[in-house]
């Protein structure tokens, strides 16, 4: 009787467990991945995880990609979702306030005050694409506050999503780029290069929201996965890769 009471219980714990497919900015890649696994430990149900740009998951998702959430890089993809009837009204929230910075992968190569920017001597500046991308949209709003648009636009190479900016400087291929400060901090320090935390007043605020899509309403596990990121093991995640709440 023990002997068959333990398969017993196995079976009716994960009789209830869930799969959740999550779309994710490319930006929240790392702390996503983090994510996860604790919320796979903690809830006994998975989040399968596609990571992109929040433009091209908008026109995937209208197009009946099979995601159940969204968590975007801004705030108005959600919102137009939910116009669009796409996603569920009143399941939008923001889940973390994104950071833009200025990066190196060549330590010294950026100072604190990003004087590098007006200084000039590098050839090549890797932003995000500013009409899909929320953070590539923040790198102009900069510049522009700064007076050096016209100065460096030329110098431009621009990748699809933030992934791919980023990727520019982490190959060399472009001396510094605009990234999510999430690409370049580990254990809530700088993992490598230099960098400049762009102040915050320089542009509007990147406010990431999350929403429950249609193909998730009512679904456990993606339901779960929504609540699961409002909790305090997931706000310490979130909060080390240098977002704010």
């Amino acid at each position: 009787m023990r002997r068959l009471f333990i398969p017993l219980l196995f079976a009716a714990c994960t009789a209830h467990a869930d799969e959740v497919q999550v779309a994710v900015a490319a930006n929240f890649t790392a702390p996503a991945k983090l994510l996860a696994a604790a919320f796979a430990k903690d809830s006994g149900h998975k989040a399968q995880l596609s990571f992109g740009g929040t433009g091209k998951f908008y026109a995937q998702i209208r197009n009946g990609a099979p995601f159940e959430v969204l968590l975007a890089a801004d705030d108005t993809t959600p919102a137009r979702l939910v116009a669009d009837g796409a996603a569920v009204a009143g399941s939008r929230y923001t889940y973390a306030v994104g950071r833009l910075v200025l990066w190196s992968a060549q330590p010294g190569y950026v100072d604190d005050q990003g004087a590098v920017l007006a200084r000039g001597g590098f050839k090549h500046l890797a932003i995000a694409n500013p009409k899909l991308a929320p953070y590539g949209a923040a790198s102009i709003e900069a510049l522009t506050a700064l007076k050096l648009l016209d100065a460096v636009q030329a110098r431009f190479v621009q990748g699809e999503n933030i992934a791919q900016a980023h990727q520019f400087v982490a190959s060399g291929n472009a001396e510094l780029g605009f990234v999510a400060l999430s690409q370049v901090m580990q254990d809530g320090r700088l993992a490598a290069g230099s960098a400049w935390i762009v102040p915050a007043r320089l542009h509007q605020a990147i406010r990431q929201d999350a929403v429950l899509l249609e193909r998730g309403r009512g679904k456990p596990a993606a339901e779960a996965w929504l609540k699961y990121l409002k909790g305090n093991a997931a706000q310490a995640i979130i909060k080390s890769f240098g977002y704010e709440i």
